[in-house]
């Protein structure tokens, strides 16, 4: 049931641990290569700008296989008042803050960014997504990993690029990633009679969808929106489906 999650816990790691190797060594060749010392940031942000774009499609995308807009206007409306009443986006960067504070040693002096933006920003990509909750509902109702394992790539790949630049925080995400799909995969099992009906997997990839959306405008510096703080929203439609 958990074999999806695993390798995609793994691939952040390797990821992760790639993406920080390539940013080491990038920093020790500038030493040598004054010319081409801004290269590596040049690269990373040109890379993140390609990455938020590919994001933005998987949003697009997904939010087509919505049926019921009517599900996904009240999802998402509900879903804000509830995470903004519960302010999960402040929870979620005082965790990373406090990952911050008990690894103050593996921060880099001088980096820009801190362990807790790596932990959000790729904790927030990794699970909330149409593929995080499809892949996971997937290893729990029917056993089937395919969906994870492609997300598996798609987040080691991710990763490297991220590490790179927002560094050891991403790695931490890791954790997030694994509690997170392997709960819903784990949950599957007892919501199986309401999470089986296609309408309803296919009206929270929609809304999963909107967050994604939200997520790569955030990536690309065009808004600031509390994905955190919508992530309810995700969950709503398996009521909602029950009446609409």
């Amino acid at each position: 049931m958990l074999t999806g999650t695993i390798v995609n816990t793994l691939a952040i790691l390797a990821g992760s641990a790639l993406g920080m190797l390539i940013s080491a060594l990038a920093s020790r060749f500038s030493d040598f290569l004054p010319r081409c010392g801004n290269l590596g940031f040049r690269l990373q942000a040109i890379i993140n700008n390609a990455t938020a774009l590919c994001v933005l499609l998987i949003g697009i995308t997904g939010c087509m296989k919505g049926e019921n807009t009517i599900i996904a206007i009240l999802s998402m409306v509900i879903g804000a008042i509830v995470g903004e009443l519960l302010d999960l986006d402040r929870r979620m960067r005082s965790l990373g803050d406090l990952v911050q504070e008990k690894t103050k040693r593996l921060v880099h002096e001088g980096g820009k960014a801190t362990v807790a933006e790596g932990f959000v920003t790729a904790s927030l990509l990794f699970c909330v997504g149409a593929m995080a909750i499809v892949g996971a509902l997937n290893d729990g109702l029917t056993g089937d990993h395919t969906t994870l394992f492609a997300k598996s790539l798609l987040d080691g790949i991710i990763a490297v690029v991220f590490a790179s630049s927002l560094g050891i925080g991403v790695a931490f995400s890791a954790a997030a990633v694994f509690l997170y799909q392997g709960a819903i995969a784990l949950l599957a099992s007892v919501l199986a009679p309401y999470l089986q009906s296609g309408s309803t997997i296919a009206e929270m990839t929609c809304v999963g969808s909107l967050l994604i959306i939200a997520l790569s405008l955030n990536m690309l510096g065009l808004t600031k929106i509390k994905v955190m703080n919508l992530v309810p929203a995700i969950f709503l439609p398996i009521l909602l489906c029950q009446f609409l």
